[in-house]
């Protein structure tokens, strides 16, 4: 398919998308096409409960209570994944991905800030954190620290998202999502699994293939790949795979030719899959597991929808479905000072590309740039 045809808005609906990216946020809100919603909104916010993590949590300042508005376009919404940690660790954030929805709110535009992007990171008063340069996945761990050795990956978020801000020059977030890696998996069990198409063969550096974890070569807790043994593998092909499988592909970087950049691809690839699972018939047909479902989402997903929660959000994005879903790649390579390597640096366009994000005229961009379309999402 030519990326003119990506990019250009889709007329032909399908089942709508908002449905499924609430999967993704903490939520399956949908249950076929009449649009009925399961056990009513008192049962539905039973269970979202646990994901609104309240106004001002994660985006905005949290002493002000942000008033519940109309959700209209353009949006941009911070998505980060985190390894699970408890309080007395401070938090990394491994995937950052923003998703823009320009005004016509017809359209999802992903794309992925690299976790070791060498950045600026501005000051946090929260935290006394006076700023300085450093990896983006850190900035929420500077954020983070709330006193007596413990930490908020809340208060954290704050910092990512002010650093992300100050890196693509987008003003504010109008949501903004955590996700917990170890929690995720929960929801993709219940779930019943996820077809996935991998776009190249892929060795796990963590499992074997049976699923257990590798063993660790003694004595070698600083080595680069510090695992030994047989490596669970993903060949090419398209293939429904159990939670476990899943989560594993989508986290290498390591056995990667590409490291990161591939893996960003890989975990676009995967929000795309869960979406259009969420829909299949297997979930909207069948109430038990969709509340197994928004369940399992509580212990995984906190989402701050800027004064409007997950049922707010599902209503306001029902007009746009997973092929309207385009997946970003932006360019970069390795920063050094000298033979030191700092982190990753952007390169092309990458400043016309976030100016784009900000006008929000991304689809002229992509059909001038169309490098940047990840043809394999």
């Amino acid at each position: 398919m030519r990326v003119g045809d990506r990019v250009a808005k889709s007329y032909k609906r399908r089942a709508p998308l908002w449905a499924r990216l609430s999967a993704v946020f903490g939520a399956v809100l949908m249950v076929g096409s009449g649009g009925v919603l399961v056990g009513g909104n008192a049962l539905i916010s039973k269970y979202t409960g646990a994901v609104d993590a309240g106004s001002g949590s994660l985006i905005g300042d949290p002493a002000a209570a942000t008033a519940k508005s109309e959700i209209k376009g353009p949006i941009n919404i911070l998505l980060a994944g985190i390894d699970p940690r408890d309080t007395k660790t401070a938090p990394l954030s491994d995937s950052i991905i923003v998703a823009h929805i320009p005004e016509s709110m017809d359209q999802v535009y992903l794309f992925s800030i690299p976790r070791d992007l060498y950045v600026e990171i501005p000051a946090f008063q929260a935290t006394g954190y006076q700023g300085g340069k450093s990896k983006i996945n850190a900035a929420m761990s500077f954020g983070s620290s709330v006193g007596n050795g413990e930490h908020d990956v809340k208060q954290g978020f704050q910092l990512l998202a002010k650093t992300v801000t100050k890196l693509t020059g987008i003003k504010t977030f109008d949501a903004g999502a955590i996700i917990n890696f170890g929690g995720f998996k929960k929801i993709v069990e219940e779930m019943g699994g996820v077809t996935m198409t991998i776009d190249q063969d892929v060795k796990s550096e963590h499992l074997q293939p049976n699923g257990k974890a590798r063993p660790r070569i003694p004595g070698c807790d600083k080595c680069a790949h510090p695992y030994t043994g047989p490596q669970k593998t993903y060949k090419k092909g398209t293939y429904h795979l159990e939670a476990w499988e899943a989560l594993d592909y989508v986290r290498q970087r390591y056995t990667l030719p590409n490291g990161d950049y591939d893996r960003q691809r890989h975990q676009q690839q995967f929000i795309k899959a869960m979406a259009k699972q969420a829909m299949s018939k297997d979930v909207v047909s069948n109430p038990t597991k969709l509340l197994a479902i928004i369940e399992a989402a509580g212990d995984s997903l906190t989402f701050d929808g800027g004064g409007n929660g997950v049922i707010d959000w599902a209503m306001a994005l029902r007009g746009v479905n997973t092929d309207d879903m385009t997946s970003i790649k932006l360019p970069g390579g390795g920063l050094f000072d000298g033979s030191k390597y700092l982190g990753e640096k952007l390169s092309g366009d990458y400043e016309g590309f976030f100016q784009a994000v900000r006008e929000d005229r991304i689809a002229p961009f992509l059909l001038d740039h169309p490098e940047y379309v990840n043809v394999n999402s």
